[in-house]
């Protein structure tokens, strides 16, 4: 299938009579990538899955005003992120649950996933991640898995580089740790 640049993929969404299926072919290039960033801070599959979904909905709804003041993709991402944040807290609001409590039952989930049963030194990743701040995670998970660059994570965030920078080395820094201590 010929894929299309997001350029062309929102000119064929602007004609009224293509726009369904220019959104169709924007979700089969995003959706793949979308569903491993949020499955990677939500660990369940059909909790990503959902998220993703609300994901989708909310790039239709808001397609016709994007501006393209950025790129395509760090708009979606920006959508996938701040979905995935507001699920993990609507979750620990719905269960009464402090932050740690939530990333102990996401830790017990991925125990379970037989995604992540693969390689032990990849549940042991997955445990560090999670033990680490939501914002440290979000940033290490952008940078380790999607290498995305700083400038890209800094409009999908809406942080500066610099914090973005200094966030990846201190999620680096407690893994290391994380690995050290749980040998």
């Amino acid at each position: 299938m010929n894929e299309y640049s997001d350029s062309e993929l929102l000119e064929i969404f602007r004609n009224e009579n293509t726009s369904n299926y220019a959104f169709n072919l924007l979700v089969r290039k995003y959706q793949q990538k979308i569903y491993w960033q949020v499955r990677r801070m939500v660990i369940d599959h059909d909790d990503a899955n959902d998220v993703t979904q609300n994901t989708f909905v909310k790039v239709w709804k808001g397609l016709n005003s994007f501006r393209e003041d950025s790129r395509l993709s760090t708009w979606i991402y920006r959508i996938a992120a701040n979905e995935a944040l507001s699920f993990l807290q609507q979750k620990r609001k719905r269960f009464f649950l402090p932050l740690h409590d939530v990333e102990h039952e996401l830790s017990d989930k991925l125990a379970d996933d037989s995604f992540f049963s693969g390689e032990e030194i990849q549940k042991k990743l997955q445990k560090a991640i999670l033990a680490l701040p939501e914002k440290q995670r979000i940033v290490f998970n952008l940078r380790y898995y999607d290498e995305m660059p700083y400038d890209e994570m800094s409009e999908v965030l809406k942080t500066s580089a610099g914090a973005l920078k200094a966030s990846f080395h201190h999620a680096v820094k407690k893994i290391e740790d994380y690995f050290n201590n749980n040998r």
